[in-house]
């Protein structure tokens, strides 16, 4: 008799311990579900990837090389699906507006440059013609500035080479 006794109160206390494991597995499974999701970086925003894009630099009314960039915008997508007008024309007309309306960036000297400064002009000018904070920030995927000299350089280059065959370019190269 006392090993049916204690046959039932173990297994009185196995019942007890798996249930109070069901419960405890539900409790923490629907506080995991009522739980905010983190934010992704960034908030969820899109990216907008430009092509390169190439504007001349002017001065003294001659053009003195051409500025060369590509961006990443990031942007809410509520706010882009609002857009009557490509965001890629748009943006690309802003940079050529504010590098125009700007004559003060000087791309040929590398040290005077402020790219922060660059980043947020863009951005602000895009907003403040849109009407609203679209453009959340601005990246610089590349940014270069070609001279008219560098520019004639390397067309005169490609021109030489145009009817060069791979065995007359390698005949300076010692054979083995």
């Amino acid at each position: 008799m006392g090993k049916v006794i204690k046959f039932i109160v173990a297994a009185v206390w196995i019942c007890a311990v798996t249930i109070g494991a069901v419960f405890y597995s539900f409790q923490s499974a629907s506080a995991k579900i009522d739980a905010p999701a983190a934010p992704p970086l960034l908030g969820g925003l899109d990216y907008i990837k430009t092509e390169i894009v190439s504007v001349p630099v002017l001065k003294d009314s001659r053009v003195d090389g051409y500025f060369l960039t590509r961006l990443v915008y990031t942007v809410e997508p509520e706010k882009m699906a609002k857009l009557s007008v490509p965001a890629e024309s748009l943006i690309v007309d802003q940079v050529y507006t504010y590098i125009f309306g700007n004559p003060q960036l000087d791309f040929a000297n590398h040290e005077t440059l402020d790219l922060d400064a660059f980043r947020a002009g863009i951005r602000d000018s895009i907003n403040k013609r849109v009407g609203e904070d679209l453009i959340q920030e601005v990246l610089i995927e590349q940014v270069d500035f070609l001279s008219k000299e560098e520019i004639r350089d390397n067309t005169i280059r490609r021109k030489l080479q145009a009817g060069t065959t791979a065995r007359e370019m390698s005949k300076g190269f010692k054979e083995h």
